[in-house]
């Protein structure tokens, strides 16, 4: 069991202290469930990028990521290119469209109901397979950083990993229950200033430690030069062109991520996301690029390898750090873990209650109820999570994949194109959100050959075919009256 030092104690201490007073504010400016689930769409473009960057990027960008760059080098940065590439394009080519679209659609607060009235699809078919995918991915999304969060109290203060799993959960659920978006959304800021300068800090003391930038890359390619090398793995083996479209291919995902499409959602203005955008993307920029050098730095400055490559964060600030700067940037982690976990459960918590309960009793609920409802449901989807992150020897990067290609290929097709094409059906993206989560489960389960693809390529190209596929044998089921009024609003922008 290591040993608790009172300046790490204090540190974290603070550091939730922060947090909760945080959500209790938002908790006195929550008063109705479009508050509760998209902050009465008043966020300014700062607090939409940096709110969605820090629910984006989550436990694994200060674990998975620097340990996969710990274990393969550079082979790394494509992960972290492709990201890059999918938050720009993501925040270009659906930020203002999903915003305009969202409000004009009688408020749609959830990607579900969004779906149901752009299509006006007179069935519960669209919205409730489209509320199943949300909720049976963002269980494995949860469990992720429940894993991360058990990790991190077990590391530092020696809790058994299930009752470190168990304090993740109590934590963020305390602010999220009662805070709702605007909780959620501030504390993401909050909690992705602290990842970065966390980031920052880690690489930056280990290159200075190491005489320079210099002296830095001597000693990895000392320990082995296949690091160094962008283009082959660790054992020095040429990258085939399936691996750089499987690593690349995870910015596909954010197409279909309702934690992120939420913030574009909450906007206060469409003339908003050109600078939130910018915010946005060098903010992705710079924390992947700072995550792959922790990992760097764990390879030239640890002398014994880890057990286990996504503690090399946590093992580099114990080292390095005094326990009170050691503290708070291990509070970092637990940041990123709360500010990705957060979102989701609301996002959750929000499709049961306005998609599926409503289906489920044929009652339109009254504001008061709605709220009851997606409070209820927050803490019945994170118990439900904790019961998968009591695997301790789960990797977060693995759970963070499955979960993040489910939902870009379920997803991200249909809203994507939904946002463009007026001849899409209510059929096709039926098609499109369950032909992506089949193609996901299923191909995620084969291994060999082309089955090594990970399973976002595949999934998002069939989901895309069925929509334009089901698309052109069907009639077109667009709202008129929606359409005229975005074109209408896309001329005065």
């Amino acid at each position: 069991m290591p040993q608790i030092s009172l300046p790490t104690v204090i540190a974290f201490l603070i550091y939730v202290t922060i947090v909760l007073g945080i959500g209790f504010y938002a908790y006195l400016r929550t008063k109705s469930a479009t508050d509760y689930f998209l902050g009465g769409r008043q966020l300014s473009p700062t607090v939409s990028a940096i709110s969605a960057g820090a629910s984006d990027m989550s436990g694994w960008v200060l674990l998975g990521l620097p340990g996969y760059a710990y274990l393969a080098g550079l082979e790394a940065a494509w992960i972290s290119i492709g990201l890059v590439l999918g938050v720009a394009a993501n925040w270009l080519l659906m930020a203002r469209r999903l915003r305009i679209y969202s409000a004009l659609l009688d408020d749609a607060v959830t990607v579900p109901t969004y779906l149901q009235r752009r299509f006006a699809d007179q069935t519960p078919w669209l919205k409730s397979i489209a509320s199943v995918s949300i909720l049976l991915f963002f269980l494995f999304y949860v469990g992720s950083g429940l894993i991360a969060g058990g990790k991190l109290f077990n590391e530092v203060f020696g809790f058994d990993y299930q009752i470190a799993v168990f304090v993740s959960v109590v934590l963020i659920l305390v602010y999220t229950l009662f805070g709702g978006f605007l909780a959620v959304s501030w504390t993401d800021v909050f909690q992705g200033l602290l990842m970065l300068l966390a980031l920052v800090c880690v690489p930056i003391l280990v290159i200075s430690q190491a005489g320079g930038a210099g002296e830095f890359v001597t000693q990895i390619g000392t320990q082995n030069p296949q690091l160094l090398n962008i283009f082959t793995d660790a054992d020095g083996q040429a990258l085939g062109l399936m691996t750089i479209i499987s690593t690349m291919g995870w910015g596909l995902g954010y197409f279909g991520q309702p934690h992120i499409l939420a913030r574009f959602k909450a906007l206060r203005s469409p003339k908003d996301t050109g600078t939130a955008a910018a915010i946005g993307v060098s903010w992705a920029a710079l924390c992947y690029l700072l995550a792959i050098l922790v990992g760097l730095s764990g390879i030239a400055y640890l002398s014994e390898p880890l057990v286990d490559s996504e503690k090399v964060f946590i093992a580099l600030t114990g080292l390095i750090f005094h326990p009170l700067v050691a503290g708070i940037l291990l509070a970092a982690i637990l940041a990123a873990i709360m500010s990705t976990v957060d979102s989701q459960l609301l996002v959750c918590s929000a499709s049961l209650a306005e998609d599926l309960y409503p289906l489920a009793t044929k009652q339109q609920l009254t504001t008061e109820k709605r709220l009851q409802i997606g409070r209820i449901a927050v803490v019945v989807l994170a118990l439900l999570a904790t019961l998968l992150a009591m695997k301790s020897d789960s990797k977060v990067l693995d759970v963070v994949g499955y979960a993040w290609a489910g939902l870009g290929a379920s997803l991200g097709p249909a809203i994507l194109i939904s946002l463009y094409w007026r001849s899409m059906t209510a059929a096709a993206a039926l098609a499109g959100v369950a032909v992506g989560a089949a193609a996901v489960i299923i191909w995620s389960r084969l291994d060999g050959g082309v089955f090594d693809l990970y399973a976002l390529v595949p999934g998002f190209l069939l989901s895309s075919l069925a929509i334009l596929i089901v698309s052109k044998v069907g009639k077109s089921t667009e709202n008129p009256v929606v359409g005229e009024q975005f074109d209408r609003m896309q001329e005065q922008l």
